[in-house]
């Protein structure tokens, strides 16, 4: 059973509805779209950050670990939340940042430093280092009672807790979109059984995410999903993890206009934008039903108010 506090703080959540999305873009080739809202699970541990979280949570507290060690960059969701999560806990957290630090530490750290985590900045070099320690204890520096934890939550627990959010889908679909970082929410979606005789389709947020693929079959390997089953769209990185073109900006104003949803820039908007851009190149077959996953991490758009 889930741990008592894990499981009080998921009583606090609102829920993730699914809303119709009517473009008359989607009436021209036949297609329906639903949009889950993820982001209205929590404001801070929203989307998929939780969803990832919580059975790595569950298995850091049953170990009875006192501090989890994780890292990301100066703007990550991730590392958001959980240094939010690690406050209502009652564990210490800490941050390998990827980058030197600025004179001014930007909200999002300054949120992380307030929840009492501790920030340490490392050089890019370091930082891909780090991606090579995947599991729990594998941290050359670790100490007994600390929990390391891969970026983005990239674990095999990370599945279990994303799978979930298949089971929450009430309507046959054809479809499942969502953005991709780490590519942990989309193995997650595909592990689920559920998800089996769908397609999957996910949308890299960063430049040269080729290995995307390769990371997901690591985390599928005791899956008996196909290769057929998902695939990773590469073209709609706008630049690079984080980068914006103008292009981007005004369909994401434009979609908040029309539907009275917030996007964020770096994940779901690309996503939003990269499904748009397919569906008017005819790549969806007509009467297909389409859900995309709007993962949260609203708090990252205080990198692009200027």
């Amino acid at each position: 059973m889930l741990n008592k506090q894990l499981i009080a703080i998921e009583k606090t959540f609102g829920h993730s509805d699914l809303t119709q999305i009517n473009e008359p873009l989607l009436d021209a080739w036949g297609l329906e779209l639903y949009l889950k809202r993820d982001d209205l699970l929590h404001p801070i541990i929203s989307g998929n950050k939780w969803r990832k979280l919580k059975y790595i949570l569950e298995h850091a507290l049953s170990l009875k670990s006192h501090k989890i060690i994780s890292m990301g960059g100066a703007y990550s969701n991730h590392l958001h939340a959980l240094a939010y999560v690690g406050k209502a806990l009652g564990i210490q957290t800490e941050a390998r940042i990827r980058g030197e630090q600025a004179k001014q530490l930007n909200p999002t750290l300054k949120d992380m430093q307030e929840w009492g985590m501790q920030l340490e900045f490392v050089s890019r070099s370091d930082y891909r280092q780090l991606r090579e320690y995947k599991h729990y204890n594998e941290l050359p520096s670790i100490q007994g009672g600390e929990y390391w934890l891969p970026e983005g939550g990239a674990t095999d627990l990370a599945l279990t807790g994303v799978a979930e959010l298949v089971t929450e889908i009430n309507m046959d679909y054809d479809v499942l979109c969502v953005p991709c970082g780490t590519a942990t929410t989309l193995a997650g979606i595909v592990n689920s059984q559920l998800a089996h005789n769908h397609q999957v389709l996910g949308f890299a947020a960063l430049k040269g995410a080729g290995y995307l693929a390769d990371e997901v079959k690591k985390l599928l390997k005791n899956s008996d999903c196909h290769q057929n089953e998902w695939l990773i769209e590469l073209q709609y990185h706008f630049g690079g993890f984080a980068k914006v073109k103008p292009e981007l900006i005004n369909f994401i104003q434009q979609f908040e206009q029309r539907h009275k949803i917030q996007l964020e820039p770096v994940y779901t908007g690309k996503m939003l934008y990269g499904l748009y851009d397919l569906i008017a190149q005819g790549y969806f077959k007509t009467g297909q039903r389409i859900i995309a996953i709007h993962t949260g991490g609203l708090q990252g758009n205080r990198g692009f108010i200027k």
